[in-house]
């Protein structure tokens, strides 16, 4: 959670928010720690193959919009 992330969270869609976190698979937003983990990832010699690739870090949140209903 980002200062931008709390405000949102906090501003006029904070609701859509909520309810999207509650329902993702994760159950929560990621944490900074989270995101740093996956930079380490592609910039260390473990993800050297790895080029040209989208990684979504959002709890499966996007996954769960597109290929089915959100879950509590």
């Amino acid at each position: 959670m980002t200062p931008l992330a709390v405000d949102e969270f906090n501003g006029p869609r904070g609701d859509f928010y909520k309810n999207m976190f509650a329902k993702c698979p994760a159950g929560r937003p990621g944490t900074a720690d989270e995101m740093a983990n996956i930079a380490e990832l592609l910039m260390s010699d473990a993800g050297a193959f790895i080029t040209g690739s989208t990684f979504l870090a959002d709890g499966g949140a996007t996954a769960s919009y597109y290929y089915g209903p959100l879950q509590p």
